[in-house]
């Protein structure tokens, strides 16, 4: 069973947002990343999409772009990005799932999966330029959600010495700042690997980075060529 990321695939086919009025890059993106996908994804393996899954305003709104997702290979971990407004409760989420015959995709929310080799745990994050007191609410709130499913995580591994890695959809570090916060849990947890989304259009160098000895890979599907990543 291999391990794969992708994030940000902004799918759109119950409303009109379609992705290349971003670029060149973006044109014909969906049917791109089903192609992509299906040549790499087999059957046994899982894929990571850390965020910004669909524009769908609601859980009806997403049931195509869902039905799109759930004819891909492999299993799909999804957690929420700032663009996913469509994300409700998770017994709302599963519910629909269920209604709907998604049975492939499952939701990282405070909570980890034991992926074979690897230990999946994450969050959102979050991200700011300048804190106020309504950002500073929402990142204690993602640090204690972040550091509840990297507990989840270790209760998986156990003693297996396993690899665990983090997928947020916010960077840790972008633009001068970072997220102490979020960096803090990380770093109190030993964890050397951290994929993120949410940037776009950004220089090669940002693909790939450090904060404090913790690897930092983006993972938005643009930058990976639609095609998800293999993680080794």
């Amino acid at each position: 069973m291999a391990l794969y990321v992708i994030s940000d695939p902004h799918l759109s086919l119950s409303c009109d947002k379609p992705m290349d009025v971003f670029g060149k890059r973006w044109e014909n993106y969906m049917m791109r990343l089903r192609e992509n996908w299906q040549k790499t994804v087999k059957d046994g393996d899982t894929v990571v999409m850390n965020g910004d899954i669909s524009w769908a305003m609601s859980l009806e709104e997403a049931k195509k772009d869902f039905e799109f997702i759930e004819s891909f290979n492999g299993t799909k971990i999804i957690s929420k990005g700032n663009h996913d407004f469509w994300w409700s409760t998770v017994s709302k989420i599963e519910s629909f799932f269920d209604e709907n015959g998604v049975k492939s995709v499952r939701l990282l929310h405070n909570n980890a999966y034991d992926c074979g080799e690897y230990i999946v745990a994450g969050s959102r994050g979050w991200l700011v330029e300048s804190t106020c007191e309504h950002d500073e609410k929402i990142i204690a709130r993602e640090s204690a959600r972040l550091e509840m499913s990297i507990l989840k995580a270790e209760q998986l591994r156990g003693d297996s010495g396993r690899e665990i890695l983090v997928f947020l959809h916010y960077p840790v570090s972008h633009n001068g700042f970072t997220n102490e916060s979020i960096l803090s849990v990380l770093k109190a947890h030993g964890i050397k690997r951290v994929f993120y989304g949410h940037l776009h259009n950004t220089v090669p160098s940002s693909l790939t980075g450090a904060a404090q000895g913790i690897e930092m890979r983006l993972t938005s599907a643009d930058h990976l060529g639609f095609t998800p990543m293999l993680i080794k």
